[in-house]
């Protein structure tokens, strides 16, 4: 890659970022279905069955999922300095955007009219997550191993209140056990398709 091109890949990667930071709320997972629709339709900078595993990884390492996918999507695309872009290009919007807000947020905290406003946005933000879980379920849970799979990290998360890293570790070490040997094709897998 020469030197312009991979200045322009830079820039993109950071502009690309920057402009979905400010515009999702509600933390990393609310970001999801945004990150996705940029990086695999309007960019096609990462197939779409990819960005799940994309996801799966990022969510093995300490750290906002947002900020680890796009950290991971700027590697892919332009290494280390790919990697510091992207992750510049989703943090700057958010620590401005906080530092105004704490600024601001201390004079007005106790207005009816900003009690109002998170009230809405609460309920708002959960149907974002939701999203994102559904969009993400529907290329994970493929058949009835995958299912079980999900239902018992479910279970694991909300009654046991397992740490989530060992929930994975589980997830990982059942695919092994389970489906080591063989080649796992989500497309190839109607005859038990769930969702």
């Amino acid at each position: 890659m020469n030197s312009k091109c991979k200045t322009f890949t830079l820039w993109k990667l950071f502009v690309t970022f920057f402009l979905i930071s400010p515009t999702t709320f509600g933390g990393g997972y609310a970001m999801i279905p945004l990150l996705e629709k940029s990086v695999t339709e309007k960019n096609k900078w990462i197939k779409k069955e990819d960005i799940t595993d994309i996801l799966a990884i990022c969510q093995t390492v300490p750290g906002s999922i947002a900020v680890n996918t796009v950290s991971f999507i700027g590697f892919k695309l332009g290494g280390i300095p790919g990697a510091v872009i992207a992750t510049l290009g989703i943090i700057t919007p958010t620590f401005l955007i906080v530092l105004f807000l704490v600024i601001a947020f201390l004079g007005i905290q106790d207005q009816p009219i900003v009690q109002a406003v998170f009230t809405g946005i609460r309920p708002a933000i959960a149907a974002l997550i939701l999203f994102a879980a559904i969009r993400t379920g529907k290329r994970s849970i493929f058949d009835k191993f995958t299912m079980a799979i999900a239902i018992v990290s479910f279970i694991l998360l909300l009654f046991v209140s397992m740490h989530p890293i060992v929930v994975l570790l589980f997830g990982g070490l059942a695919g092994i056990l389970f489906r080591g040997r063989e080649k796992v094709n989500p497309a190839d897998s109607h005859q038990d398709e769930i969702i």
